[in-house]
């Protein structure tokens, strides 16, 4: 069913939504005897549509700014606010007013949830398990927390040391992730109007990405590293000095130095391939 919205006055504003007790008893009062009435009769009666569809106009207002809280998330507009509406047919199909709680109080949740559902199961360019989608939404925290704590994002084996998960299940969420909400290279960058597309913006491909790319994975397994190793490699491959001169300056013989280095950079070399 779809719900339209009443012809309204142009220089009207569309009302706010009134979540205060006071904004309810003055705006959505006349609705209360009209819950009332319709739960008497039986859905058969041409009074009880009638009643329905009215309730449902009345309350348009409210899944109408249910939407717009929403908006702005990458989901047209026009579409969140047919699913609120359609959140609203429910909650008025459903609501009883002899449980004693107002009708508000049962809507917005009501409402909420089915917006809320409506990113969860539409908003990917894929069908992708449920368990996954729920599993995004984990990683996506445990990636903000970790984030915060490392200065850095966080690699795959981090989160799932965090989230005591097999990294394994971590990257296959990650992955999961990258078929949300996915655009067209043709889609005006900013706006139907605009005739410059994302297409038109790409650059070509340029080898310094790899190389930048490699270097954030040796600097995150660099980290991983005792000071000592870290020191010696950064001696070798930055400073450039030989085995013997690295040797002097940590006081150890050059045949250490040498085995340190070989095992450095095959824990390097490994932890970088995991990731």
């Amino acid at each position: 069913m779809v719900v339209q919205a009443p012809e309204r006055n142009p220089s009207a504003e569309t009302p706010t939504l009134p979540l205060s007790p006071q904004r309810r008893s003055t705006e959505y009062a006349h609705c209360a005897p009209l819950f009332a009435e319709q739960s008497r009769l039986p859905k058969q009666d041409s009074r009880y549509s009638e009643l329905r569809l009215r309730l449902i106009t009345e309350h348009l207002p409210l899944a109408e700014h249910i939407a717009q809280r929403f908006s702005g998330r990458g989901e047209p507009f026009d579409d969140l606010l047919q699913v609120a509406r359609t959140g609203l047919i429910r909650a008025v199909d459903r609501y009883d007013p002899e449980r004693g709680a107002d009708f508000l109080s049962f809507a917005v949740p009501t409402i909420m949830g089915e917006v809320r559902r409506h990113f969860r199961d539409t908003g990917w360019s894929m069908r992708v398990p449920r368990a996954l989608k729920d599993l995004k939404q984990t990683l996506g925290t445990a990636s903000d927390t970790l984030a915060h704590a490392l200065g850095r994002a966080p690699t795959p084996s981090e989160l799932a040391a965090h989230l005591d998960m097999d990294v394994e299940d971590v990257r296959e969420g990650l992955l999961a992730a990258e078929a949300y909400r996915t655009h067209s290279i043709d889609t005006p960058v900013r706006g139907d109007e605009d005739p410059v597309t994302v297409a038109d913006q790409l650059a070509v491909e340029e080898s310094g990405f790899a190389q930048f790319d490699n270097h954030v994975a040796l600097q995150a397994a660099m980290a991983t590293l005792p000071a000592r190793e870290r020191a010696i490699v950064k001696m070798r491959f930055v400073d450039e000095l030989t085995q013997s001169q690295i040797a002097r300056r940590i006081g150890v013989s050059q045949m250490q130095v040498s085995r340190l280095l070989a095992k450095t950079l095959e824990q390097l070399r490994a932890r970088i391939v995991a990731e």
